[in-house]
């Protein structure tokens, strides 16, 4: 069943188009990644699914209502909880009364769980919150009451290591409960460890829908060697290497290359047979790498 469907939708500023002509669906219980810059169009798109944004063009559905249905769509916000990319709390009120107001908008089904796991200060007024406290507390209002269906923009901006982990641990949870989850990020670290699927977009159009182990085959591995002779650019320059570089001789006469590789390691370790390695690294590449090599980088309006 898809939770989340575009059909075409597109979101035209006049001079910006933010969106353009954006067409795919979420399954049930999935963590589906969006991934792109800042600037992309991620939060264009989410605002619009959530009918702060109307269309220029096309449509979408959530959780089977249209967007462009006003009251079906307040329908469907009760079981929806929405993490802005910044969210925002009024800074004179204590955590513990933003719970209380949130708790009367929309109930409150597991709050106290949700507290002991994030536990932003709650009788400290907002205004006296870090950034990373203003995410916690966003988080616990996200959750409170028990949603199909989440959408988080950026959800771990200024959380620690540490809570990030507990964010990841308890996320995947929620997924195998049956929660479907609608995930911002331009930080391509976090997909690995949390998505299922992934779509990419890029100067508001999606450049591809692929589930996130493709993704991580796509990326390829760093290869670091060290020779006790330099070994020829010519070797190593075939389909599957990107990023070649290579340095001389060190004062301990060992020659090093580096390079991404996406081809079958047999090939490159044949390629390499009749030369003397000192030392071979292989090692996941980064996905902001693939990013940049397969979908094109820089900044996108």
């Amino acid at each position: 069943m898809a939770v989340i469907e575009l059909e075409g939708l597109t979101k035209d500023y006049g001079e910006v188009l933010a969106n353009d002509d954006l067409s795919f669906t979420v399954g049930e219980g999935e963590i589906f990644g969006y991934l792109g810059p800042n600037g992309a169009g991620k939060t264009t798109t989410i605002r619009t699914l959530l009918g702060f944004l109307s269309p220029t063009a096309g449509t979408a559905r959530v959780l089977g209502y249209e967007i462009t249905d006003e009251r079906a769509l307040i329908e469907a916000k009760r079981r929806i909880g929405y993490l802005p990319d910044d969210p925002a709390f009024d800074e004179s009120a204590t955590g513990r009364e933003i719970l209380e107001l949130h708790a009367e908008l929309k109930g409150d089904e597991r709050s106290a769980e949700l507290l002991e796991l994030f536990d932003p200060p709650l009788d400290r007024q907002v205004r006296e919150y870090s950034q990373g406290n203003v995410q916690k507390l966003g988080l616990v209002t996200t959750f409170m009451h028990d949603p199909d269906l989440v959408i988080l923009d950026e959800p771990t901006n200024g959380l620690d290591p540490l809570m990030k982990q507990r964010f990841a641990e308890f996320l995947r949870d929620e997924r195998d409960r049956g929660v479907t989850v609608f995930f911002s990020s331009h930080v391509l670290s976090e997909v690995r460890r949390l998505c299922d699927r992934v779509g990419i977009i890029r100067d508001g159009r999606l450049v591809t829908v692929e589930p996130v182990d493709t993704l991580l085959d796509r990326s390829g591995k760093v290869v670091r060697l060290h020779a006790s002779d330099p070994i020829p650019r010519e070797i190593l320059e075939f389909e599957g290497v990107y990023d070649l570089e290579t340095t001389e001789r060190d004062e301990n006469g060992v020659a090093e290359c580096t390079f991404t590789f996406t081809g079958d390691v047999n090939v490159l370790l044949e390629r390499l047979r009749s030369y003397v390695l000192l030392d071979l690294s292989i090692e996941e590449a980064p996905l902001e790498d693939v990013f940049m090599r397969f979908y094109g980088g820089g900044d996108d309006v």
